[in-house]
């Protein structure tokens, strides 16, 4: 095996088996959370998760911008100097936000929960964002191993104190979300000590660098925008469901989209891993790589699909206040397919070719659709069923329009690829809403049995190719 296939795998093995332990603890969560806690304050809790899901763009892409102009870099080549005077700007920036933020809740917030949430969102944005340029700097560097000990950290700090808080009888909301908090600052106090030269440095070296702030808000600021807006694409979905219906079926929605989205996990893990390596990947092997990434996820994820059919009798039986939304997972799983070929393919590739501004174009599209999409079914037509589909459409509609695009950069073909599935989808979902659940089983296997039978000479080509790839 030579170095770089070696590199590749420890590298991997870091994320995956730091995201391995996160996916244990976000089902243990996702599981045991709902169970012992009142669905209101299930509901209150995963308003918290939403609202903090968002903070990450009011760093306005001076993180990812450190992303793309840094990524394939050594970390023993970046100045030190001035990365730390990029740091401290960036912590004081967020420290007056933060504080604009409480100010205007305290005004204009009268329900005691929500701002309560909205307080603690503000903290939560400031331990995020400035942790996010150490992770990030980490990330582009290829320094794995560190990155991948933090997220272990404090996704463990923060099952150990759930589960803490809930075994000696508490069962508040507001304590759950202190707990995240507690366990965001120690996962960032120990990246702080792994990038110590930077972070803690001679006073005298610090200056308000203002032409390095803007050339990477500049550079990142594109893909800020584009990443806020995939968020978006859902989020409005469910900011509908929220404002349409109460906190509680706000929370039981919120339920299934956390175990629909479980094995993203996995694809997480290989897309920190794969972008510094295409960054240093000469532009001619990108194609071959590209094909033979897309058969590799795409063909286990859509046998990952079968998981359903056991969670499906397992989950209403464990979480019985549940069941009625749970029924919505066969909707909803197979939102990992496009969700996983967005984050491990097409945006790894754009943000390798400094396509930013496409990837822009192509949320917002999807963002768009996605308002005109939650006001009809949400407003009109009052149809939790509809909103909920609609995810799943949004997601599909912005990775096909994605992917045609780039497949005329990189000169390869994929609409049989997104043909094939667009229709497992399909009879996916149709077997999961109307089919009885052994039955439908038996179709969806006897489905992935044939895409397998036709996608056979690709399947054997990816092997081959990977195969060449570890002995080169």
């Amino acid at each position: 095996m030579n170095n770089k296939a070696f590199t590749f795998i420890k590298n991997f093995s870091y994320t995956l088996s730091s995201n391995l332990i996160s996916l244990i603890i976000s089902t243990v969560l996702v599981f045991i959370v709902p169970k012992l806690i009142g669905v209101e304050d299930y509901g209150y809790w995963q308003l918290y998760l939403f609202y903090s899901f968002y903070v990450g763009f009011l760093h306005f892409g001076w993180n990812d911008g450190i992303y793309l102009r840094y990524g394939g870099k050594e970390y023993k080549e970046l100045n030190k100097e001035l990365f730390f005077s990029q740091f401290w700007m960036l912590m004081l920036s967020q420290i007056v936000i933060g504080a604009i933020i409480i100010g205007i809740s305290m005004i204009f917030t009268a329900d005691a929960n929500r701002l309560f949430i909205l307080e603690m969102t503000a903290l939560c944005m400031l331990i995020v964002n400035v942790r996010l340029m150490l992770v990030y700097i980490l990330q582009s560097t290829n320094r794995i191993k560190e990155y991948a000990q933090i997220t272990m950290m404090e996704r463990v700090i923060y099952c150990v104190l759930i589960l803490l808080c809930l075994l000696i009888g508490i069962r508040q909301f507001k304590l759950l979300i202190v707990t995240d908090l507690i366990a965001k600052f120690i996962a960032f106090v120990y990246a702080m000590y792994c990038c110590r030269d930077i972070v803690f440095n001679k006073i005298s070296t610090f200056t308000f660098n203002v032409g390095e702030t803007a050339k990477n808000i500049n550079a990142g600021i594109k893909l800020m925008f584009a990443n806020i807006a995939s968020m978006l694409i859902i989020g409005i979905v469910r900011f509908g469901i929220e404002r349409s219906w109460d906190v509680s079926t706000f929370g039981k929605v919120s339920l299934v989209m956390s175990v629909s989205s479980l094995m993203m996990v996995f694809i997480d893990a290989v897309g920190i891993v794969m972008f510094p390596v295409l960054r240093r990947t000469s532009e001619d092997k990108l194609p071959e790589l590209y094909t033979t990434m897309r058969i590799t996820l795409m063909v286990p994820l859509l046998g990952l699909l079968i998981v359903y059919y056991p969670l499906e009798v397992i989950l209403p039986a464990w979480l019985p206040k549940y069941s009625q939304s749970l029924m919505y997972m066969a909707l909803l799983f197979p939102m990992c397919i496009y969700e996983g070929k967005m984050a491990l393919l097409i945006n790894t590739y754009l943000k390798t070719l400094r396509k930013e501004k496409l990837m822009l174009v192509f949320n917002l599209a999807s963002v768009a659709l996605s308002l005109i999409l939650t006001l009809l079914f949400t407003m009109v037509f009052k149809s939790l069923s509809l909103a909920i589909v609609s995810i799943v459409i949004l997601l599909a509609f912005r990775s096909a329009l994605a992917e045609v695009f780039l497949s005329k950069f990189l000169h390869v073909s994929v609409f049989k690829d997104t043909f094939l599935e667009l229709a497992m989808t399909v009879i996916f979902i149709l077997a999961g809403w109307f089919v009885t659940s052994w039955f439908g089983l038996v179709l969806y296997l006897a489905a992935y049995g044939l895409y397998l039978l036709i996608q056979r000479k690709e399947i054997k080509a990816t092997l081959q190719t990977v195969k060449q790839l570890v002995r080169r």
